[in-house]
C-alpha cells in the first residue's frame, strides 16, 4: 500500500522520521503522558532505538506496533504525528 513505510530512523527525545512507499516524509512525536501500558517500553531510550520496519509497519520488539494508514494521514495532513 502507498503507506507501507520504507525508512524509519529514531530521534533524539521520543521522535520517529519516516518515509512512505508514495515518498511522503515526516515526523512521529511521542508525549510522555501516551507512554502507558505497552508503550511505556518506548520510555527506555535504548529500548526506543530498537525500531524497525516489518512488511511496512514501525515496530518494536514485544509485539509494539504503529498503525501505518493513522500515521500516514495525518502526516500527510500536516507533517507530524504527534501521539499523546
Amino acid at each position: 500500500m502507498y503507506w507501507d513505510v520504507v525508512k524509519v530512523v529514531p530521534e533524539s527525545d521520543l521522535s520517529l522520521s519516516v518515509s512512505f512507499k508514495d515518498g511522503t516524509t515526516g515526523k512521529v512525536l511521542f508525549e510522555k503522558t501516551h507512554l502507558t501500558g505497552v508503550f511505556s517500553l518506548l520510555k527506555d531510550p535504548a529500548y526506543f532505538r530498537q525500531v524497525s520496519i516489518d512488511n511496512g509497519v514501525v515496530v518494536w520488539p514485544d509485539d509494539i506496533d504503529l498503525a501505518p494508514d493513522a500515521m500516514y494521514r495525518e502526516i500527510k495532513r500536516c507533517g507530524k504525528w504527534v501521539l499523546n
